[in-house]
């Protein structure tokens, strides 16, 4: 039967059960709202890869499983004017990198904290109101270990090399060193960043360490003299470590893209191992 409510006419049927549109309170006609869109996030460890990687790229191929959050990034930055809009591609190339890194100049950072390299604080303060941020990255705190200057992820990740290696390592150059040794090219002028002696060591120990070092997250290399002016030694940089100097961000995207990390870009002359960070290799 048919009756009326408000001035509305509804179809009453008993003793069955029907289906009814919902009705507007208030006599409204607007239709309900639409649910609210997904919530957008920021996979830091993937960003950070990709500012690592893309930069070092003969083309604007992306990162494998980057892509979404690097857009995010990026369409932030384009709202900030810092990024023209046809850089938002997915790519954190060069122009991603100078443009993240006038975003950390607006914030008042300076120098090394002004890379272009997305850091956790700075990351946050471009999502707010536009994303969150997932795996998370942090170097932790600077500290002294083997002798020398290092942040607290680059002494777990020795600290983990060493015990899979059943050695102790010896340090010759440690972290946050500018101006140190100019052969160095700027790579110990922020973290993440050792020179490791390999003094009596066999040519086939040296490169069990330089394996067991990359099997933990380091991009890592058997240097001689014939390379440069230095003596033998290895050099390990750890991957995504956000304190990178950018020397040493560009030596882990070469890393990634099969070079030595060295100016001349040659093949990369070390053991072959699954390339990981930190918390790839952490997770499994």
């Amino acid at each position: 039967m048919r009756v009326r409510v408000g001035g509305v006419a509804l179809l009453v049927v008993i003793g069955s059960a029907v289906s009814v549109p919902a009705i507007a309170a208030s006599g409204s006609d607007d239709p309900a709202p639409a649910p609210a869109a997904a919530a957008v996030s920021v996979n830091m460890e993937a960003a950070v890869k990709a500012a690592q990687i893309d930069p070092r790229r003969p083309d604007t191929a992306l990162t494998p499983g980057a892509k979404d959050s690097v857009l995010a990034v990026e369409k932030a930055l384009d709202a900030k004017n810092l990024l023209a809009p046809k850089y938002v591609d997915g790519h954190f190339g060069s122009k991603t990198v100078d443009a993240y890194a006038a975003f950390q100049r607006k914030l008042g950072y300076t120098g090394l904290d002004a890379s272009g390299l997305p850091g956790k604080t700075s990351l946050a303060k471009l999502g707010a109101g536009r994303f969150s941020v997932t795996r998370v990255l942090t170097p932790g705190s600077r500290l002294t270990s083997h002798g020398a200057t290092m942040n607290a992820r680059t002494k777990a990740m020795l600290a983990k090399a060493e015990a899979r290696l059943g050695r102790t390592l010896t340090i010759t150059q440690g972290s946050y060193n500018p101006g140190g040794d100019p052969n160095s090219a700027g790579t110990h002028d922020g973290g993440g960043v050792v020179d490791i002696s390999v003094r009596g060591l066999s040519t086939a120990t040296q490169t069990k360490i330089v394996r067991g070092l990359r099997e933990v997250g380091f991009a890592a290399w058997r240097r001689t003299p014939s390379q440069g002016p230095w003596p033998f030694h290895i050099h390990a940089a750890a991957s995504s470590d956000t304190d990178l100097s950018p020397a040493a961000q560009h030596q882990i995207g070469d890393y990634y893209l099969g070079r030595n990390g060295l100016a001349n870009q040659a093949p990369d002359d070390g053991p072959k191992v699954k390339k990981v960070t930190w918390e790839e290799f952490k997770r499994g």
